[in-house]
């Protein structure tokens, strides 16, 4: 599957800002929604040629003014505005490379095993594959998967296709709708910065495939990072239970990250104390 270029992104963000959201006036029914070319050009301080090649990719790499003027008009968050610099930074064309399988810094691994054992805590790659985990974070997230996949790159369980093809992951989750569109919203970030990555484009086309679901919420184009938030889990073993998630982000390895989640109040602590108790 062929990765999201700097033209489509700028089309969809671009069809989402209207006139009246930037102070133009509108006259009359318009063919389209948001800003048409002209008028984000005109905003952006460009000529509508310019811009009109920036969508079609034949201007070459655009200045960093030229893109933040572009991010100004748009109204771009901070990983909006990282991914249109990482597209921008794109070869017109693109050549997949497959790189050889990931692995864990061991300074993270040290660090995953310092944390307590009932703190739960997976260490993910560029691409969501689980590198590795404690005993809780096995318990808490992928029970039916064995303990001593993640050593085998081609065991590895995936986070994306848990999310949306693994039907026992997916009961797991009762906020699945809203991490599942920021699991896609942080996948696009990640194909940004990863453009010739063979096997994360294997991957979108895979699940976009396999997933009506993720298909739909990868055609709106969200951008997002994912460093903290709350997941609502259904366990099937100790029930209902919630707990907050943040990310570390480790400089050895570039796109590696070490989640540890803790319970946001005392019923869900008492849950993961039972489910340690239980493993």
């Amino acid at each position: 599957m062929e990765l999201e270029g700097l033209g489509t992104f700028l089309r969809t963000r671009r069809a989402r800002i209207t006139p009246a959201e930037v102070g133009m006036p509108q006259y009359g029914q318009r063919r389209v929604p948001g800003l048409r070319r002209e008028e984000l050009a005109h905003l952006a301080g460009v000529s509508p040629g310019y811009y009109t090649r920036l969508e079609q990719g034949q201007a070459g790499t655009a200045s960093k003014q030229v893109l933040d003027a572009l991010s100004q008009v748009l109204r771009l968050d901070p990983a909006e505005t990282a991914h249109l610099h990482n597209l921008a930074q794109r070869p017109t064309t693109t050549r997949l490379v497959r790189s050889r399988p990931e692995r864990p810094h061991p300074r993270v691994l040290a660090l995953l095993a310092a944390l307590q054992e009932s703190t739960p805590a997976l260490v993910l790659g560029r691409r969501g594959d689980v590198l590795a985990w404690n005993r809780m974070g096995h318990a808490l997230f992928a029970g039916h998967h064995p303990y001593d996949a993640p050593a085998d790159p081609r065991r590895r369980p995936s986070i994306p296709r848990m999310y949306f093809l693994d039907p026992l992951s997916r009961d797991l989750y009762r906020n699945w709708a809203e991490n599942a569109r920021i699991h896609v919203a942080y996948l696009r970030l990640t194909a940004g910065r990863y453009p010739t990555d063979a096997h994360l484009a294997e991957l979108i086309g895979e699940l976009a495939i396999g997933s009506s679901e993720f298909a739909t919420i990868w055609a709106a184009g969200e951008v997002a990072d994912c460093t903290v938030g709350t997941m609502h889990l259904q366990h099937p073993i100790v029930g209902a239970l919630d707990v907050d998630y943040q990310v570390w982000l480790q400089p050895d390895s570039p796109g590696h990250r070490l989640e540890v989640y803790t319970p946001v109040d005392a019923a869900s602590a008492d849950a993961l104390r039972l489910l340690s108790s239980v493993g």
